[in-house]
């Protein structure tokens, strides 16, 4: 309210230069209107010798006063009460007012896009124009030539259109702006050194983070050269090793807070390698710098607690994490004991014969098998060893003998068909002879090899070499073999074969095994 208030001050200041200004036009215009009406009335003489003008039409003097009115340029300020820019339309109709008086506008649509201002009811507007006169509905506007807002306006509208340029180039964008790192332990602070809002953030970080190291950049924050200083600034406090940097000023009036709206300030904001937080006048101000810096805050007291934990903030969360902590471990830890007692009550770990009582009984049905039909595949092989050695025997001699026979008929021959024959036999004779050799060489060894691995394969399933290990076999009257205790009870007589001999021997007692064992 007060800034608008010093604006309307300053548009009466110019609308009372406007009027004087306007004075001394109508004054010319005044003189000028006399000599002009004296070109266009016809003086006539009547009795008495007087001369009296001429009355003009109305389109005549419509024409008078509109040459004399679009003579004159004036520039006025006045707030904008109505605005008509509608579709179709050649021109733009508004109306100005001030505390005495309104007065209706309009300016061609060229003029008025080529200003780059758009109009609004209840801007204050500075206008450039000339009076003039529309003569068909005998209305009278004021044709504007160029149209800016004033004061404060004007500034605002400076400020927009750094704000949308900076838009469009994404540096105000939200997925460019950077978080605030926790717990902080060096922080920029580039103000004014004299003001009250650098106390303001000490004593905030005092209290909330005492740990934190504060780097001052003490640069002014009003005048011309403040932005290039406010640059300087920051560029300094984020060389010196600051972390985040608070870049902050007191309240004061939209003018007063023109460095924060700079371009170049901007800019060197986004190009800080660390995340600027702007803490700038009150709430409802906002700038250039807050709508580019990585966190806005409403005040230099806003921006220091957003770069600050707070002590009892840092106390609960570390009391909610041991919390946390304490109660992960008891879930695990009852995780794990209901884990270990499902393992526990599996059949494995309690009855040991579990896991093996199936192996076991493997072993016992195949040494049964083995026991039962082992001697009968030993006598068997037995007997084919037999059959092969006979076969053997009678295939030797007489294959050898026959060999002899043929040998000595063919020595006969040999010697009777005389010398000749004998030398031209002799290379055949000699084949025939190695033939004969190798042939009888050839016939035993299959059978000598053969009959080698069945008696070793007899010898190793042989219950006789089972006994030569130190075993023994117990049988019946019958000749049983006796598997458990109930096939030979008390008194009866068994008979127990060893490796040198057998044992006559009666039962005295018979036991289980698992007594014997505990024996």
């Amino acid at each position: 309210m007060e800034r608008w208030e010093e604006s309307l001050k300053r548009a009466r200041s110019a609308a009372r230069a406007a009027e004087g200004q306007t004075d001394a036009t109508s004054r010319k215009y005044a003189s000028g209107q006399a000599k002009f009406g004296s070109t266009y009335a016809v003086e006539s003489t009547g009795g008495e010798g007087k001369a009296e003008p001429e009355p003009l039409t109305v389109s005549g003097a419509m024409a008078l006063a509109k040459g004399a009115l679009e003579n004159v340029t004036v520039k006025l300020v006045g707030e904008v009460s109505e605005v008509s820019n509608k579709a179709g339309y050649k021109a733009v109709y508004f109306t100005v007012k001030d505390q005495k008086a309104s007065l209706p506008c309009m300016m061609w649509l060229n003029r008025y896009r080529a200003c780059g201002v758009e109009l609004d009811v209840g801007a204050l507007v500075e206008l450039t124009g000339r009076f003039t006169l529309y003569a068909p509905k005998g209305r009278m506007n004021f044709d504007v030539f160029s149209v800016s807002l004033a004061g404060e306006g004007n500034l605002r509208m400076q400020v927009a259109n750094l704000a949308r340029k900076l838009y469009v180039e994404g540096l105000t964008d939200e997925a460019r702006k950077r978080p605030v790192p926790a717990n902080i332990q060096v922080v920029g602070l580039v103000t004014s050194p004299r003001g009250d809002a650098v106390h303001d953030v000490l004593r905030t970080l005092r209290r909330r983070w005492p740990l934190a190291r504060v780097l001052v950049a003490g640069v002014p924050v009003e005048g011309a050269r403040a932005p290039q200083e406010l640059v300087r600034g920051i560029d300094c406090v984020s060389r010196a090793g600051a972390e985040a940097v608070l870049l902050v000023r007191g309240g004061g009036s939209y003018e007063d807070l023109m460095p924060f709206n700079d371009e170049g300030l901007a800019r060197a904001i986004a190009a800080c390698p660390v995340p600027v937080v702007t803490g700038i006048g009150h709430e409802p101000d906002t700038t250039i710098a807050d709508l580019v810096a990585d966190v806005r805050a409403s005040t230099p007291t806003g921006a220091a607690e957003a770069v600050s934990p707070s002590s009892a903030e840092l106390s609960g969360n570390l009391v909610a994490r041991a919390r946390a902590i304490h109660d992960g471990l008891i879930r695990r830890l009852d995780r794990s004991r209901v884990a270990v007692d499902r393992v526990a009550t599996r059949p494995v770990f309690k009855d040991s014969s579990y896991l093996l009582g199936t192996d076991m009984q493997t072993i016992d049905f195949l040494s049964e098998r083995l026991v039962r039909t082992e001697p009968a595949r030993i006598a068997r092989e037995r007997d084919s060893v037999d059959a092969l050695a006979a076969r053997l025997a009678r295939a030797l001699p007489a294959n050898t003998e026959r060999n002899r026979v043929e040998l000595a008929s063919l020595t006969v021959r040999m010697r009777a068909a005389g010398a000749g024959i004998a030398q031209r036999d002799e290379a055949r004779l000699e084949t025939l002879s190695g033939r004969l050799a190798s042939q009888g060489k050839s016939l035993v060894a299959p059978f000598a090899h053969e009959v080698g691995l069945a008696a070793s394969r007899l010898n190793d399933l042989s219950p006789l070499a089972v006994i030569a290990r130190g075993y023994a076999i117990a049988r019946t009257d019958d000749g049983a073999v006796v598997k458990n205790i109930g096939q030979a009870p008390v008194g009866s007589k068994v008979a127990v074969q060893v490796s040198d001999g057998t044992l006559s021997c009666t039962v005295d007692a018979a036991a289980p095994a698992t007594d014997v064992a505990s024996k």
